[in-house]
């Protein structure tokens, strides 16, 4: 007999060779038909598998984030046969599960068109209702490369080679269908009743420019045909918001053929850009941070001595100046260090707080340039805490403290994420346990539930990242605080202590906005370009009714100006209506209409974007209106609706 935890904490016995799915179906019927994997001791199974000593074991559901993965996992698979039935000449190369969805990835002849996809709906529908038990099964690396070989997935047989000696091979078979897979998969393709095919995309096997291009077909799935609804809808409500789009029609930034990846800000987007610069710069000073810049371009040896050159070298630009080698940065913590290192400092200037907005570069394949999401070059709005070991919490709950206040006033909810040190990495165990160690004590002392990732930390220490949610539920890694013992070493920095002998200190490399460009791409899309007054490149926009009102219009310009509000006038020849519609579509806060009566009056007609008509009002009283809108930055709600024009 085997002893299994539950996950409310009860200990069941049940026969040693127990499976997952039989320890569900022994818990509730209801459980066992929505069981997608197994967790146990925390790693998760196929519920197919056999418990064969004492454990403790959850039973995932799609409601799970290891479940879903599983549940899609097994939806790409009904994507591969149905593909294979229809296409059997199409070679299969991976299909794994992703986020919010699944692809497969296939070497065909000819890209998948969109009527391609309608028939490969139909015929996954067809392999649902067919109900087919998903078996498993296990093969020797010989019996297994066979196997493949017969059926003539070349790729897979690559994949074969390439697994380590003691690598269990498995393959998962429904119906005609057999695909190397780890798993793990549902039981039958029964329950996978809701999914929608989405797009095709090119994709180089292995993510490696240097081979085949294949043909990605992406997809999602639910177990609820209105889960399903609602994520179409999203997805919809996404394309009416995609920052790309809105960045152009409203003047923003245009990205050109001639630098791919290099965006260029327009205008109104250095508008929106300096509020933001002016707004980080001013909570920065009042928190005790000093500002400095550093140069784009630092000689090869400094990329040596802090590491990155090790495991960063692919994504740098290097040149040649008098004959000796530099590289463009991508990142700005050296050249913050060299700051740090212009004088000695004592263990009363601790902590020294440098603060940067630096411009990096970054080799990205052209075709994972997205808009301002993945771009070449960005801004960081880095930071470098130096400190004595006593400050390490304090400093990290500042800077809590600090990101906290910024996505505040944009609106935004988030979450922690805690990752821990990866393979590809420098220094002493001790090191990153007791840095780990600090960043794991803060959370908790903060009260934050977070989420750990395993090997996901910088190669120099561990970090905590913050993930945004926007208003359609996606979520977004900005802000980051990374822990550092490994970079005061490697540069030699010290300070002197009570002592009077010289100490290493520790160090804190954190972002706010992460990347200034990027972070625009996100609020565009968050508030679908109807960004909060105080944020609005153009806050409010004059429309005389005519000719004849264009003196007094003018004289409205000047006194919002005068009082620092960002305003146009619209002095074209055309309809009041068709104004008003131009002025809403560039979804600007406030529309002043002036005419025969509100130049009589010296009032003005207020439309706001939030309310609609707001009647006449003294221009002295809407000026100290919108003062008091700006100063408080006021969040509206209407950007933040799920649904655009």
């Amino acid at each position: 007999m085997v002893k299994i935890r539950l996950k409310d904490g009860s200990v069941k016995e049940y026969p040693s060779g127990v499976t997952v799915i039989e320890v569900a179906q022994d818990l509730s019927e209801g459980l066992a038909r929505v069981a997608c994997a197994g967790l146990i001791n925390n790693e998760r199974v196929d519920i197919r598998t056999p418990i064969t000593e004492d454990c403790e074991l959850s039973i995932l559901t799609f409601d799970d984030e290891q479940g879903k993965d599983a549940f899609r996992h097994t939806t790409s698979h009904i994507l591969a046969q149905a593909v294979k039935r229809l296409f059997p000449n199409v070679k299969l190369a991976i299909g794994p599960s992703i986020q919010d969805g699944f692809y497969y990835d296939f070497d065909t002849e000819q890209p998948f068109s969109p009527e391609d996809l309608e028939k490969i709906e139909k015929e996954m529908k067809n392999i649902v209702k067919e109900s087919l038990p998903i078996e498993r099964f296990e093969l020797p690396r010989v019996e297994a490369i066979q196997l493949m070989q017969e059926r003539g997935e070349d790729y897979k047989v690559e994949l074969i080679n390439d697994l380590p000696e003691d690598a269990i091979i498995s393959f998962y078979k429904q119906g005609e269908f057999v695909d190397l897979c780890a798993g793990p998969h549902l039981m039958s393709t029964k329950p996978v009743k809701a999914f929608k095919l989405l797009s095709v995309a090119g994709a180089y096997w292995r993510g490696n420019e240097n081979n085949k291009m294949l043909t990605r077909i992406y997809g999602t799935s639910f177990t609820k045909k209105a889960d399903l609804d609602e994520y179409i809808n999203k997805l919809e409500e996404a394309k009416k918001r995609d920052h790309r789009k809105l960045g152009k029609e409203l003047e923003l930034f245009a990205l050109m053929e001639e630098g791919p990846g290099f965006p260029f800000f327009l205008p109104k987007g250095m508008e929106l850009r300096n509020t933001l610069i002016e707004y980080w710069r001013e909570k920065h000073k009042a928190a005790g941070y000093q500002e400095i810049s550093t140069p784009i371009i630092l000689n090869q040896e400094l990329w040596h001595r802090s590491g990155h050159w090790d495991h960063y070298k692919d994504n740098m630009y290097v040149t040649k100046i008098d004959d000796m080698d530099y590289a463009v940065k991508p990142m700005n913590c050296p050249g913050g260090m060299l700051v740090y290192k212009t004088k000695m400092h004592s263990y009363r200037d601790l902590p020294v707080r440098l603060a940067e907005l630096g411009l990096v570069h970054r080799h990205e394949l052209s075709g994972a340039l997205h808009g301002l999401m993945r771009v070449r070059n960005f801004t960081q709005d880095d930071a470098h805490i130096f400190m004595l070991p006593e400050q390490i919490k304090d400093e990290i709950k500042n800077v809590i403290n600090l990101i906290d206040e910024f996505y505040n006033v944009f609106g935004f909810k988030y979450h922690v994420e805690l990752s821990t040190r990866p393979e590809d990495s420098m220094g002493s165990d001790e090191d990153w346990e007791r840095a780990t160690t600090a960043l794991r004590e803060v959370l908790e002392e903060k009260g934050y539930n977070y989420i750990v990732n395993e090997g996901d930390g910088a190669f120099y220490g561990p970090k905590i990242d913050f993930h945004l949610e926007d208003c359609l539920g996606r979520t977004w890694q900005c802000g980051t605080i990374q822990l550092d013992f490994q970079m005061p070493e490697r540069f030699d920095l010290v300070y002197i202590g009570q002592d009077g002998e010289k100490h290493r200190p520790v160090m804190i490399h954190r972002v706010v906005f992460g990347s200034i460009e990027r972070f625009i791409g996100i609020l565009i899309e968050h508030f679908a370009g109807a960004f909060p007054t105080w944020l609005a490149p153009v806050q409010v926009k004059v429309l005389p009714i005519s000719e004849k009102y264009h003196e007094y219009a003018q004289s409205v310009v000047e006194q919002l100006e005068k009082n620092g509000i960002k305003v146009e006038a619209d002095y074209r020849a055309e309809k009041i209506g068709y104004k008003i519609r131009e002025a809403r579509l560039q979804r600007i806060p406030y529309m002043l209409i002036v005419g025969q009566q509100e130049q009589e009056e010296s009032k003005v007609s207020v439309r706001s974007r939030a309310k609609g008509d707001e009647g006449a009002q003294a221009l002295s009283d809407f000026i100290e209106r919108i003062k008091d809108e700006i100063a408080s930055k006021k969040i509206d709600t209407q950007g933040l609706d799920n649904s655009i024009e």
